[in-house]
């Protein structure tokens, strides 16, 4: 009798480490999953950011040249005056 309770305590403690093992597994699966998610939003995040960037450069080229024109024509405006 004493053979079948240890048998039996053997078999529990077995089905116990292989539960343990496939969960462990699935955690593993889960956390391969969610690194890659995170690679996949932070290249998206590079991507928005150097679109940004581009856009904000292109801004900043534009108000420069638009400042250029504005003082050429404040120049013109006051050659004109003083003919």
């Amino acid at each position: 009798m004493r053979k079948i309770v240890l048998v039996a305590a053997a078999a529990g403690a077995a089905l116990s480490l292989a539960a343990c093992s496939e969960s462990a597994e699935e955690a593993d699966a889960t956390a391969e999953e969610a690194m890659a998610d995170v690679e996949a939003n932070a290249d998206a995040m590079e991507e928005a950011v150097d679109e940004a960037v581009e856009d904000a450069e292109a801004a900043v080229e534009d108000a420069g040249e638009s400042m250029e024109e504005a003082a050429d024509e404040a120049g013109d405006a006051m050659e004109e005056a003083a003919e």
